[in-house]
């Protein structure tokens, strides 16, 4: 879903910069949209964000570079059904889905700040329970399951909107999730069931890329 959202914007004109692991998808994207101006419009950064120091390497670089930002997509996803810890030494999944974007969004708040109309787009979805965090063990050292670390993630970034707006009245602040499959990769350390049923069920009933994002633009434009 980034690739659908990078595609459209800069077809659309834009400027876009685009995080990730895999610069070969970054190449193959910039290809395939057919414009000799992509170049000079499309940036890529290379971060695991799931690894802290790259997720404020990356604020770095963007503050250095860019004085406005006018949408951030926070959209990175790796799923894990099991508790994994990154090499710095926390627990992979709240690294990546809720610290690296807590980073991004305060980090980046003064590039947010310079935009007329500033909106954050988090692609974690939204209605976790009020009680899902576990505020004395955040990173789940006991009774880790799926379930549990993906409530906590879902609640965490609903809570985000608060930092997030508190010094930025201007800011629109969303957390958002398809209304049904996705046909697109999905990268994950998973079981098999999990990876059968999108194996087989995106193909048959998962929606295209471009038309799952199709609310994020009409987020982003308006």
């Amino acid at each position: 879903m980034g690739a659908a959202l990078a595609r459209h914007f800069l077809t659309a004109g834009d400027r876009v910069v685009v995080i990730g692991r895999s610069r070969a998808k970054f190449d193959a994207l910039c290809s395939a949209a057919g414009d000799p101006s992509t170049a000079e419009r499309a940036e890529f950064i290379a971060a695991d964000l799931s690894l802290l120091a790259d997720s404020r390497r990356v604020v770095a670089h963007l503050t250095a570079r860019f004085e406005q930002i006018d949408a951030l997509v926070l959209a990175a996803s790796f799923i894990r059904t099991r508790r994994h810890m990154t090499t710095e030494g926390h627990e992979a999944s709240w690294a990546l889905f809720f610290l690296s974007k807590y980073i991004l969004v305060t980090g980046l708040a003064e590039q947010l700040r310079a935009s007329d109309r500033p909106i954050v787009v988090n692609t974690s979805v939204p209605g976790a329970n009020a009680d899902a965090i576990d505020f004395d063990d955040p990173e789940l050292t006991r009774g880790f399951t799926f379930g549990k670390s993906n409530a906590q993630q879902r609640r965490a970034n609903e809570l985000l909107g608060i930092p997030a707006t508190r010094t930025n009245p201007d800011l629109s602040y969303a957390t958002w999730g398809p209304a049904r499959l996705v046909r697109s990769s999905f990268a994950g350390d998973v079981g098999i069931g999990m990876k059968l049923a999108a194996t087989i069920l995106a193909p048959l009933l998962g929606q295209q890329p471009a038309d799952a994002v199709r609310p994020l633009i009409d987020l982003i434009d308006n």
